[in-house]
């Protein structure tokens, strides 16, 4: 028979096995720490996510694992490389990291031929007084502090895929208020017809770009979002995403934006959004969420807050986000599409999946 020894350590009560000596840890339904959410059902993610945080690594530490984890299974097409081909035909990279302790941030954006982002936002963190490098230069940086590259972010599934967007005359597209130089863009504006003679002429002119509805979808733009709170009670933030299907080249959304596509605080919480990353991150949804909280709103009604800023101003918007306080409560809300986030506590066997209607 096995006896087991109780004893108190930094991380809670642990028991110790009088067979082998080694502690074992505890679980027990009033443990509140620690805790994952992600943005979608990337449940893979959050389960790495958990497991590190569960075994004493730091907020920071624990997001980068959960993120990297979404990158290499390339989740949904739109983490990682291989996905989201902007009108060249070509994957870049965007990426967060944000300490809730120091409130520290880094980032990457339109990071070409390295497929960490999430760690390259993390070095610019740590080893950097900067919060964001961009394009080549932060490729670079990258591959000169240790991580794999150059290498071609595109895969068969995204060439394929800009071929036939190519095919079909370009359509869905992010231009506006021009007409097409035969379909695809640049798109000039409608009073400089024919000084643009070598590409566009009258006679090429079939319609004139409108005002887009939503490109963005489940399967075109799902940025992994996540917050961990490590078992200390901290908390930190990390995105990453391939951006926007046929954004124009050098296009920037949300997600390395601090406030828009995730944002953290110690003393109250965390949020992590995701959708038309375009329109989000002229409001900050997520520095809203936490400011609303830190001034004693529930998740629940700071989240509903944030998207319908955005909706009375953008009614044809779509996105959504979840809010999280330093007690674990925890909500989302959506405008355009129907949501899910998935979340794991100590009192969960494994991640749920929450589902919010719009």
């Amino acid at each position: 028979m096995r006896i087991f020894l109780k004893e108190r350590s930094a991380f809670g009560s642990v028991d110790t096995d009088d067979v082998t000596g080694q502690l074992v840890k505890i679980k027990h339904s009033d443990d509140k720490y620690p805790i994952v959410v992600t943005t979608w059902p990337f449940t893979e993610a959050v389960r790495a996510a958990w497991r590190a945080a569960d075994d004493g690594s730091s907020a920071v530490d624990a997001v980068v694992e959960g993120c990297s984890t979404c990158e290499e299974l390339r989740c949904d097409g739109t983490v990682g490389p291989g996905g989201s081909p902007d009108e060249n035909g070509e994957t870049t990279i965007d990426a967060l990291v944000m300490n809730g302790v120091s409130m520290e941030v880094g980032a990457v954006a339109a990071m070409r031929y390295v497929k960490d982002g999430i760690k390259a936002a993390r070095l610019v963190m740590q080893h950097t007084e900067h919060t964001l490098l961009v394009g080549e230069k932060a490729s670079a940086f990258a591959i000169s502090m240790g991580l794999p590259g150059p290498t071609d972010l595109s895969s068969e599934e995204s060439i394929e895929k800009w071929k036939k967007w190519k095919e079909n005359k370009c359509r869905p597209n992010f231009w506006k208020n021009g007409v097409p130089a035969n379909y695809c863009g640049p798109s000039y504006p409608k009073n400089t017809v024919g000084l643009h003679a070598e590409t566009c002429s009258e006679d090429d002119v079939i319609e004139t770009y409108k005002p887009r509805s939503s490109p963005f979808g489940y399967h075109n733009h799902d940025t992994i979002s996540m917050t961990v709170f490590d078992r200390m009670g901290h908390v930190a933030v990390g995105t990453s995403t391939n951006g926007a299907t046929f954004k124009i080249p050098g296009r920037v959304g949300d997600g390395p934006i601090v406030g828009s596509s995730a944002y953290a605080d110690d003393e109250v919480g965390a949020c992590g959004a995701t959708g038309d990353g375009d329109i989000m991150m002229r409001f900050l949804p997520c520095y809203q969420v936490v400011e609303s909280m830190r001034l004693g709103m529930e998740p629940k009604l700071a989240a509903k807050d944030a998207i319908s800023r955005i909706a009375r101003k953008f009614p044809d918007f779509v996105g959504a986000l979840f809010a999280i306080n330093k007690n674990g409560i925890h909500a989302g809300a959506c405008h355009g599409w129907t949501f899910r986030y998935s979340v794991r506590t100590p009192q969960m066997d494994d991640v749920e999946v929450f589902t919010v209607l719009p």
